[in-house]
C-alpha cells in the first residue's frame, strides 16, 4: 500500500474496503494478482504457482481486454493459466477466481465502441460468458477506470446487461451463477461524476473501493502525501480532505508514523516512501469492521513479500495480517 514521490516506485499498492456486508455473512478477502507480474525479474517474478489457495476468499486476475467487441486475455501462456486456475480450485473448492477487465492502461476509452450500441454490447457479453466458462472462472470484475459524466449511464447499462445475462446463463446451464463485481474510485469528485451508486448496487455482488492512489507524482503542484492514508490529514483541505480510507528500502531509513492518518513513511536521502505495515493494516481492518463493511480487497498480492525472504516475516506477511484480523472468511 505504498506510495512514493521523487521517482521512487511504490512497493505495495493498496488495501481496499468492500461494501455492503450482509448480516451473518463471513468477511471477504479479495486479492488481485496481475498478468505482468510473471514478467518481472527474480525475486519479484510472481506466477499463479506462488499463490496459496487458502490465503484469500476471492482471487481476481488482471487484466483482460477487448478486441472487436469481444473479451480477450493477453496472457503469454493461456493454457498454463487455465491449468493453474484449475489446480488452485482443486486444492480449495471454496475459492472463487474472477477475471478483471479494464485497468488503468486500458482506460475509459477502451470500453468504446463496445458500449456504444446494443449489438456490440451483446456480442461482448456473449463472449464474456463463453470465456469465463471455458477457463473455469467464477465471474467478472469490471475495472472501468473511470467513467466520466457522459459515460456513467453506459457503465450502469453494461452492469445491468451483464447481470441479466449471467442470471439467464445460470438457468440455461444449470451451473452456479457467475459473480459480477466492479472496481470503483474512492475519490469524492470521481464518485459524484462516474457512478449511479444505487443502480449499480442492485446488480453487483460486491464493490471494490479503490482507496489508494490518493497522492503521487502526478499531482500538480507536486506534494508529498501517503498513497493510502486511513484518515484525513491535518493539512488536507478542499478535495484532498476526502483522500483517505517495502522492505529493503527501510534498512537505514528513518521511519516515521503519521499519527493522524495511522500510516508510516520512510525517508532515505532524497527519497520518500509511504507504505503499509502490519500495524497500519490492523488499523484499517478494524476501521472497516467498525463500519460493518464486507471485507477487504488487496491490490495486489504479487507486491507482498510472497516468498517470505525479503522481510523475514514469512510468506505474504501483509495479506496474512489482513486475514488474521478479519477473522472468519
Amino acid at each position: 500500500m505504498g506510495a512514493s514521490t521523487m521517482n521512487t516506485k511504490s512497493l505495495w499498492a493498496g488495501l481496499v474496503v468492500l461494501l455492503l456486508l450482509q448480516g451473518g455473512s463471513a468477511y471477504k478477502l479479495v486479492c488481485y494478482f496481475t498478468s505482468w507480474s510473471q514478467d518481472r525479474q527474480e525475486p519479484g517474478r510472481f506466477t499463479p504457482e506462488n499463490i496459496d489457495p487458502f490465503l484469500c476468499s476471492h482471487l481476481i486476475y488482471s487484466f483482460a481486454s477487448i478486441s472487436n467487441n469481444k473479451i480477450i486475455i493477453k496472457d503469454k501462456n493461456p493454457t498454463v493459466l487455465h491449468q493453474a486456475i484449475s489446480d488452485l480450485k482443486a486444492k480449495n473448492p471454496k475459492l472463487k477466481i474472477l477475471l478483471s477487465i479494464g485497468g488503468y492502461l486500458f482506460g475509459s476509452k477502451g470500453f468504446h465502441p463496445m458500449v456504444d450500441s446494443s449489438k456490440s454490447q451483446l456480442e461482448f457479453i456473449t463472449s464474456v460468458i463463453l470465456l469465463l466458462r471455458n477457463h473455469n472462472f467464477d465471474g467478472l470484475d469490471v475495472s472501468w477506470i473511470y467513467p466520466d459524466l457522459k459515460d456513467k449511464t453506459h457503465f450502469t447499462a453494461l452492469i445491468h446487461e451483464l447481470s441479466e445475462a449471467f442470471q439467464k446463463d445460470s438457468i440455461n446451464s444449470s451451473k452456479e451463477r457467475l459473480l459480477l463485481t466492479a472496481g470503483v474510485s474512492a475519490g469524492r469528485q470521481m464518485v459524484d461524476n462516474s457512478y449511479q451508486i444505487e443502480k449499480l448496487a442492485e446488480k453487483l455482488d460486491f464493490i471494490n473501493l479503490l482507496s489508494f492512489d490518493f497522492h503521487g507524482s502526478w499531482e500538480k503542484p507536486l506534494v508529498t502525501g501517503h498513497n493510502s492514508p486511513l484518515r484525513k490529514g491535518h493539512v488536507d483541505k478542499g478535495p484532498s480532505s476526502y483522500y483517505n480510507v517495502i522492505c529493503q528500502f527501510l534498512q537505514g531509513a528513518k521511519i516515521t508514523r503519521l499519527q493522524d492518518q495511522q500510516v508510516p513513511y520512510a525517508v532515505k536521502g532524497n527519497q520518500w516512501v509511504g507504505y503499509d505495515d502490519v500495524q497500519s493494516l490492523e488499523a484499517k481492518v478494524q476501521f472497516l469492521k467498525n463500519l460493518n463493511l464486507g471485507g477487504a480487497m488487496i491490490w495486489s498480492i504479487d507486491m507482498d513479500d510472497f516468498t517470505g525472504t525479503s522481510c523475514n516475516q514469512g510468506p505474504f506477511p501483509l495479506v496474512q495480517a489482513v486475514k488474521r484480523n478479519l477473522g472468519s472468511l
